[in-house]
């Protein structure tokens, strides 16, 4: 409706920015963007817990880290879902929340590399532990006066 409310008062998507358009193109419906931000938050929560159920098994501390991980980053994006992936992006590099986001991300990729490639279990489990807690001030960075 509002596509056919600008070609009739005469703005054409010419004249708008490219931006706008992508952003026209891939809106969602408050009720889907609920949908998907449940769904890959849940998602996100069932990954982190599969990955520490995987941590007792034997050799299971790299599928520990990759589940814990993507459990992380999944819970992440969910987000995107609610504000959009680029608001999302602007608001992860606010200068309130730069340092926070930096090393909620860094956790991420190093959890990884301790994991995979230079095979330190017990480094592993400690940037799980930092990453569950840049997870924490990355959130609470949203609430007003809660940094």
């Amino acid at each position: 409706m509002e596509k056919l409310r600008r070609v009739l008062s005469g703005q054409d998507d010419e004249e708008q920015g490219l931006t706008a358009q992508v952003l026209d193109a891939s809106s969602l419906s408050f009720n889907t963007r609920l949908k998907w931000f449940a769904i890959c938050f849940v998602c996100g929560i069932f990954f982190s817990i599969l990955g520490t159920g995987l941590l007792w098994l034997p050799g299971g501390i790299k599928l520990f880290a990759v589940f814990y991980t993507l459990g992380n980053l999944a819970a992440l994006a969910s987000t995107c879902f609610l504000m959009g992936p680029v608001k999302q992006l602007k608001k992860m590099f606010e200068t309130t929340r730069l340092l926070a986001t930096i090393i909620m991300l860094l956790c991420f990729i190093f959890t990884l590399c301790a994991a995979l490639w230079w095979h330190k279990k017990g480094l592993a489990v400690l940037f799980c532990i930092l990453q569950f807690l840049s997870m924490t001030w990355y959130s609470l960075s949203y609430i007003p006066y809660a940094r």
